[in-house]
């Protein structure tokens, strides 16, 4: 199990790693609730050439699915963007959220809007890194809460090399059980590629993303353990930083 951590400094994740003891780390190439234009990481060399694993986590502003033009096509751009930039400083790939559309909007058509984003990159030769699509906690009309909808979401953008980062806190409070959730999820995907480690500060299908350490959510950390063991994928842990070394210690001794 590789066993790494979201940094909250972006501009230090290699500091992060030695600090916690981790080979992995997840970061934002850009302040993630802003549109803002790229620039070069300042430990770019360095992430590219050294023993850190590295996981670019996507702006939180995109929404490839919205049906509003004035979101959908710059988040296709940012994805292809930061996808490149990923690939910069070595990065193993992107995680993208699902996205949504507004109540009351055809869920069918945020699904063909994250098609033609695979189509569409595919002609020009692929992503910088793998795209690894989140599953979300909330929301009727998202594409990634419930796993019947990620099995249409997969139908349309599977045969393009798709990957999938598993959350458990969004699984948990999308309504979605954790004691088999790594067979069925990849009974759709045939792949987990990330596991975003994290308990819930809320209750079982509550819609809500608010993380919690491992040890003191609302959902049994054996259950947390079993997933991560279960996945055979490399664990990010997204959990509150007073409690991160704690959890990072759980991972390592299983």
């Amino acid at each position: 199990m590789r066993i790494g951590a979201h940094v909250r400094d972006s501009s230090d994740p290699l500091g992060t790693a030695e600090t916690l003891g981790v080979d992995l780390v997840q970061m934002f190439l850009t302040d993630p609730q802003k549109w803002n234009k790229l620039t070069p990481h300042p430990q770019g060399e360095a992430l590219l050439t050294g023993d850190v694993d590295v996981v670019v986590h996507s702006s939180y502003v995109l929404n490839v699915a919205s049906l509003n033009n004035r979101i959908r096509i710059p988040s296709r751009k940012a994805v292809v963007e930061q996808a490149a930039a990923a690939a910069e400083i070595g990065a193993i790939g992107l995680v993208v959220h699902g996205g949504h559309v507004r109540e009351g909007e055809d869920t069918a058509k945020g699904i063909d809007n994250w098609r033609k984003l695979f189509e569409r990159q595919a002609e020009q030769g692929g992503f910088g890194v793998p795209i690894f699509v989140e599953n979300t906690a909330g929301g009727d009309s998202a594409m990634a809460r419930r796993f019947d909808d990620i099995a249409r979401l997969w139908d349309a953008i599977g045969e393009f090399g798709a990957g999938f980062c598993l959350d458990t806190c969004h699984a948990w409070a999308g309504g979605e059980d954790l004691i088999d959730v790594v067979d069925r999820i990849k009974a759709i995907t045939g792949r987990i590629d990330l596991v975003h480690l994290n308990n819930s500060r809320d209750e079982f299908d509550s819609a809500r993303d608010r993380h919690a350490n491992l040890g003191t959510g609302t959902i049994d950390a054996e259950v947390l353990t079993a997933v991560a063991l279960a996945a055979d994928a490399p664990v990010i842990l997204e959990t509150p930083a007073e409690g991160i070394d704690d959890d990072v210690r759980l991972l390592k001794s299983l």
